[in-house]
């Protein structure tokens, strides 16, 4: 600090953690809210014992003129908003929409003192341009919200409006939060921040807090996690696949397909479970009597249009199954509906402006970008290919999809005729800059595989829910050691195969071993037997002769045997034996 040319700023950034066990003043009113004032009374929650040393390490620097160094520490609240921190469990239950309640751990009746983490940011800016006196500066906003509060303001705008309560020790056992988390969740305190309040003049983002201001911090949250819906339409003559292609893009990008029939059957069994009060504590008499005045006048539309909905009522159902908290939050599939212009006007249409320009609006086609499908794909096929693709079909499938020859004949030609007028679907998208793309289908891709591929490679990569960093790192983990196992197995597989390799060529070794012993035995056989006839002539006329005259030699021990033996061969009886040079060489050799 000598050497510092000028006064610097130490500024730690703590958390009101550390006034977690901090006595009331006032034993009378516990509740009474606690002033910034008071923090030499603090008292920090045990996992906050390393913070609270920092906090004092700061405030022990000197205060005087000759300082050169000036400390503050500020209190911060939970922070929330830009993708979350803390709170990210409960925004991602909630966009997930695969529970259909919202869990709350504990008694949900804590007050947690918070701030946005841009207030925050705000907060430390006004403390280097202001540099106040106090040393230590609470940086929390307005709200006084409860656990409970904020959850329910989660799932009311992200989930399924719903909440439960479930005990503390569920949370670690769900693996929904790290028992640090949990201690922060379950703070109860309540702050007066004067200096904030009235010394800081600052543009907040959410000074009343996270629940006043639930859409917006939803709205960051997606953003920041790009929690983009993916808004598909598939439209097609029927019989070329737009179901199959519709259920595996679902699959592939986790979104809702919607198709009339089955988006009708399903607000009816919505309907019926409002009137036979499923949950009696969430639907009060009005809700229940207002559904039941519905189910009454779509059954009643279905009677009077031979089991078909006005189309105004369906429109109305889709309407609000586009606008529902999956589809807002995922995105959806449009399968084969809308069929026509007019339709797509109808259901895509925005609310016209107050003061509208008739002129204008002539000009500029107007819709709900919020729910008009981003991209247009339109299924073909030849009518001869469809035709047989039917025909393919068992009678059983066929009757219940509308395919026999009586329906599916008049079915294409409609379609057919519809997209030949003079404005059709694809017109109203095409005129909106939503260019569809036309897709043919063939007979050699029966399972969609270039269908899908071409879709995807338009549509991208899947924007829905991303990890996470603690999340993604326990994936990454996971990851890894999948492929070390994967490695190892393929390690032990190698090593399996190449001892059975080797144990393989070991046996045909050795094989080839006793084979070459049997063919060296039989061979050693054959040239034996093939030399009995002239070893029997040898030992039967020459080896008696030559070894009567070997024995003359060895008395006489002349000086060329060979020259002495010549005459000898007179005693051979055979008369084609000779007394050549030669042939007595050769009895030499052969008796040794």
């Amino acid at each position: 600090m000598q050497n510092f040319p000028s006064r610097k700023r130490f500024i730690l950034i703590s958390s009101v953690m550390t006034w977690a066990m901090t006595k009331p003043s006032d034993a009378d009113n516990p509740e009474a809210p606690r002033s910034e004032e008071e923090y030499i009374r603090r008292r920090p929650h045990p996992s906050f014992r390393n913070h609270n040393n920092l906090e004092k390490l700061v405030l022990k620097l000197p205060r005087g003129k000759t300082s050169k160094l000036k400390g503050y520490v500020v209190g911060a609240g939970l922070q929330y908003g830009m993708g979350e921190n803390i709170f990210h469990y409960f925004f991602k239950v909630s966009w997930l929409m695969q529970d259909s309640k919202i869990p709350i751990f504990g008694s949900g009746t804590n007050h947690i003192p918070m701030i946005h983490v841009c207030d925050l940011g705000r907060v430390i800016q006004s403390l280097i341009k202001l540099r106040p006196k106090a040393k230590y500066i609470l940086a929390i906003d307005d709200s006084k919200n409860t656990l409970e509060e904020i959850v329910k303001a989660i799932s009311d705008v992200l989930g399924p409006e719903k909440v439960y309560k479930l005990p503390l020790e569920d949370a670690i056992t769900m693996k929904a939060f790290k028992p640090e988390e949990l201690d922060c969740l379950s703070i109860n305190l309540r702050f007066d921040a004067s200096i904030v309040n009235d010394t800081f003049g600052f543009d907040w983002t959410c000074k009343e807090g996270m629940v006043e201001n639930m859409k917006s911090i939803a709205n960051e949250y997606k953003h920041t996690r790009k929690l983009i819906p993916i808004k598909i339409c598939l439209v097609g003559p029927p019989a070329v696949g737009k179901t199959t292609v519709a259920n595996k893009l679902c699959q592939h990008y986790k979104i809702h397909r919607i198709d009339i029939n089955s988006m009708i059957e399903e607000k009816m069994a919505q309907l019926r479970e409002t009137i036979n009060g499923a949950d009696l504590d969430d639907n009060s008499e009005e809700a229940a009597a207002a559904a039941q005045q519905e189910l009454e006048l779509i059954n009643q539309s279905m009677e009077n249009n031979q089991g078909q909905l006005a189309e105004d009522q369906l429109f109305d159902i889709l309407r609000e199954k586009l606008y529902s908290k999956q589809c807002s939050n995922q995105g959806f599939v449009l399968d084969g509906f809308p069929e026509t212009s007019e339709q797509a006007k109808k259901i895509f249409s925005e609310e016209e402006p107050e003061n509208k320009d008739p002129e204008l609006m002539s000009i500029i086609p107007r819709y709900n970008k919020v729910i008009t499908p981003e991209h247009v794909f339109a299924l073909d096929a030849s009518d001869d290919f469809l035709t047989k693709r039917v025909q393919d079909v068992p009678e059983s499938m066929a009757e219940k999809m509308c395919y026999t020859q009586e329906e599916f004949v008049p079915r294409l030609v409609r379609y057919r005729q519809l997209f030949s007028t003079k404005e059709t679907l694809l017109d109203f998208f095409d005129h909106r800059e939503i260019h569809p793309e036309h897709i043919e289908i063939s007979s050699d891709d029966l399972e969609y595989t270039r269908v899908m591929k071409k879709i995807t490679e338009s549509v991208g990569m899947p924007k829905n829910y991303d990890a996470c960093p603690e999340e993604q790192e326990g994936e990454d983990q996971r990851r890894e050691e999948e492929r070390k196992l994967k490695l190892a197995a393929e390690t032990a597989e190698r090593k399996k195969r190449k001892e059975a390799a080797l144990a393989e060529m070991t046996a045909h070794y050795e094989e080839w071993k006793m084979n070459l012993l049997v063919v060296k035995q039989q061979e050693s056989e054959l040239l034996e037997a093939k030399a009995l006839p002239l070893r029997n002539y040898l030992m039967k006329y020459v080896m008696p002769s030559l070894s009567e005259a070997m024995l003359e030699c060895s008395k006489v021990r002349p000086e060329d045997p060979v020259d002495f033996l010549v005459p000898t061969q007179q005693c051979v009886r055979k008369p084609r034996i000779g007394g050549s040079v030669p042939l007595i060489r050769f009895y030499f050799a052969f008796a040794g």
